[in-house]
């Protein structure tokens, strides 16, 4: 007996009427070379995005995410992050980069969100698996410059490496 997948239908401010299917159990059965460090529950609780990235999207992922998210009601608020700081590009500078994927239009989270609960497009996880193992360069540049352990040095880095789930807070 085969495992029927899930069809996911996405209707938020960014998307109408866009449906997927959950092939994989979630948070398993990932490529070999992704290995993210966080969960993306595990990102919005610490604080990402200024709190902004998921406001209008919660139905789509399991309520367990937004329990305890830092998550803003109204506009970017830095203060929800992690690192209090804004490591963020506007989302036309994305566009502009070419780094946003027509399914995923709120771009790499979105993608490691879909990804993680077990959505799988394999050319364009290979090009986000990509994407996320380039970013690594910053963790040397941390290591490189800052004691262990000093989360004040460099939190603009460790912000944007909290966005792409990479843990820098023992680093």
């Amino acid at each position: 007996m085969t495992k029927k997948s899930k069809v996911v239908v996405v209707n938020d401010k960014m998307q109408k009427g866009y449906t997927y299917e959950l092939v994989e159990p979630e948070g398993r059965n990932f490529d070999p070379l992704f290995r993210p460090e966080l969960t993306p529950k595990e990102m919005l609780v610490l604080g990402i995005f200024g709190g902004k990235y998921m406001t209008d999207c919660t139905n789509e992922f399991p309520k367990s995410w937004f329990t305890h998210a830092k998550l803003s009601p109204g506009k970017y608020d830095a203060s929800l992050n992690y690192f209090k700081i804004n490591a963020s590009q506007s989302l036309n500078e994305w566009k502009k980069k070419g780094w946003i994927y027509k399914n995923d239009p709120r771009g790499w989270f979105q993608w490691y969100c879909r990804y993680y609960m077990g959505r799988r497009i394999p050319g364009e996880d290979t090009r986000q698996i990509k994407r996320w193992n380039a970013i690594r360069r910053h963790i040397a540049q941390i290591q490189a410059n800052c004691r262990p352990g000093d989360t004040l040095c460099r939190p603009r880095q460790r912000q944007a490496l909290l966005h792409w789930a990479y843990d820098t807070r023992e680093l």
